[in-house]
């Protein structure tokens, strides 16, 4: 007797991504799984007098997709604050900033986010002058897109007793200037936490700052309030196609909010993977943390089993490790989070204990040393499906490229990072880098080229969720050079960094990131035909509904 489905999805243009069946028009789900996948003919005798019928009016219907490297929780929080994302000079700055202040006059810092490094110009750096012009009496704090740089007025500097600059660990850094005071550029999250905490909003960012929980416990009405911001992130990634999240940072707070959630909801709208975060002060010994954290949570909806760690900074404000120094920086090759031997101990433990391991890399000499780390792991553990993850992987040297395939170490990589990519400025990061890193910079072709996994992600909130942007990225890549390497990705290549590899990176490609009957109904309905609109305006079609194990989380 042929099952009957709860929903059936027909007049569809749907990509399975399933190599043995690669196109369909019309698919069925039933009790969470996908349960035919055909033509209309083939599927109809599924339909029921209770089956949901949906009319796709021929636009694109893909497995949801996986948002490989984001953010959640911070994330959904920072949707309140200031966005500044294309905001260019001091007279845009100063009216978006007194527009977003004369709202919040009660609220003890203002957080800004999205402020480009060249937001000035090429050559002019933002300092606390710069924004005492624009506010003096109320503390205001600016984050760079990338998250690992801010800006504070004089007025938040003196709020947390930095105005004369504070002893920080590597790779942390209270800029000063000439005059033995502050200039208000805060690298690395030692620099800038206490001003987040100064404003209330450390509890979203302890799963970066330090992988441990909110001491005290929140209260009834903060537990409730951040219940609401985790809700605002679920939803917000259901709208954007998303049925499975994994976040990369964590904390045990995250997996009781999300657990809470799924409990009083009798599910999530999107699948959620929560790392434990290892920082560098703490011991091997926190291992056994990630170890019960993996033992207490492992579903297809609320898992964890991976251990995040975060090696070096970012390139824009040269606190990435390079191999050789930066192009503009001579004698400078950035100073790590950990050194090569700290981290291939943490190597080493979290894969004895049968741990994923992804790790925040970005310059090529931050590479090298994780790439020595899980080699390391693998001589002395011996070899094993650990699909260890770098990710970033902004430059690699040449002579690691092949590492990555022979160590079965997987490549998660963002599109719409690349200076050029998604509205990003050229400078300073192209100049930074130096012409003969170019070609192995950003290099997902090269990499999926030498047999390595490529896995696809925004990095939310450090660029847009929508993976539409960042399959488009991944496609319409130019090179900075002609003599470069083309990193391009073909419109299936994208699709399947998003879905298939997602679906590898969490060891669950025998049911996810395809549709294939027996796998779980997971899946995308778009606005329109991916395959026939210009590839420049692939970030115009919009999820119009999302479907996570069989339950409608989005309808537009």
């Amino acid at each position: 007797m042929t099952q009957t489905a709860d929903i059936i999805i027909l007049n569809a243009r749907i990509l399975t991504l399933d190599d043995d069946n690669p196109g369909a028009e019309a698919v069925a789900l039933a009790d969470g799984r996908i349960v035919a996948v055909g033509t209309e003919a083939e599927v109809d005798p599924f339909r029921g007098k209770d089956t949901k019928v949906i009319d796709a009016a021929g636009g694109t219907v893909l497995p949801g997709f996986s948002e490989n490297h984001m953010h959640l929780f911070s994330g959904a929080a920072e949707l309140d604050h200031l966005q500044l994302s294309g905001v260019k000079g001091i007279a845009a700055l100063t009216e978006a900033v007194r527009a977003y202040a004369a709202t919040r006059a009660t609220e003890k810092v203002l957080f800004a986010q999205g402020a480009d490094y060249t937001l000035l110009g090429d050559s002019e750096r933002l300092t606390r002058h710069h924004l005492d012009t624009i506010l003096s009496h109320q503390p205001l704090v600016l984050f760079a897109p990338d998250h690992h740089t801010a800006w504070a007025n004089t007025a938040a500097l003196e709020l947390v007793d930095m105005l004369h600059g504070a002893e920080l660990g590597p790779g942390n850094e209270v800029m000063m200037g000439g005059d033995d005071l502050a200039t208000g550029e805060l690298r690395e999250m030692e620099a800038f936490s206490p001003l987040q905490a100064a404003g209330g909003f450390d509890r979203y960012r302890l799963g970066l700052s330090t992988g441990g929980e909110p001491d005290p416990y929140p209260n009834e009405a903060e537990w409730a309030q951040d219940i609401a911001v985790m809700r605002r992130g679920l939803d917000y990634c259901a709208r954007h196609g998303i049925t499975t999240v994994q976040n990369m940072d964590g904390n045990l707070y995250q997996l009781e909010l999300l657990a809470a959630i799924e409990k009083e909801d009798g599910g999530l709208p999107c699948r959620v993977i929560i790392p434990f975060h290892f920082k560098n002060f703490m011991s091997l010994d926190m291992l056994e943390k990630a170890s019960d954290l993996a033992r207490r949570f492992d579903s297809d909806w609320l898992s964890s089993g991976i251990v995040k760690v975060f090696y070096d900074g970012v390139l824009d404000s040269w606190t990435a490790v390079m191999v050789e120094p930066y192009a503009d920086k001579p004698g400078d090759c950035g100073e790590g989070l950990f050194t090569p031997e700290t981290f291939r101990a943490v190597a080493v433990e979290a894969d004895r204990r049968g741990l994923q391991i992804a790790v925040h890399a970005i310059g090529d000499g931050a590479v090298r040393a994780v790439l020595d780390g899980y080699e390391a792991a693998r001589r002395e553990n011996g070899a094993r499906d650990s699909r260890h993850r770098i990710e970033h992987i902004e430059v690699v040297h040449p002579d690691d490229i092949n590492r990555f395939a022979s160590l079965g170490v997987i490549a998660s990589m963002q599109p719409p990072h690349p200076p050029g990519c998604a509205g990003l400025p050229l400078e300073p990061t192209v100049s930074r880098i130096g012409r003969n890193r170019w070609p192995v910079s950003y290099a997902w072709r090269t990499l999926k080229d030498a047999g390595s996994h490529v896995c696809f992600a925004s990095d939310w909130p450090v660029s847009p969720i929508d993976p539409l942007i960042g399959i488009e990225a991944a496609i319409i890549r130019q090179r900075w050079s002609p003599s470069d390497p083309d990193q391009s990705f073909s419109l299936m290549e994208a699709l399947k960094a998003y879905c298939v590899e997602g679906a590898y990176a969490e060891f669950k490609e025998d049911r996810k990131g395809r549709i294939k009957t027996g796998y779980l109904a997971d899946i995308v309905v778009l606005s329109g035909d991916v395959e026939t609109v210009a590839t420049d305006t692939l970030h115009t079609i919009r999820p119009v509904i999302t479907i996570c194990g069989g339950r409608i989380s989005f309808s537009s």
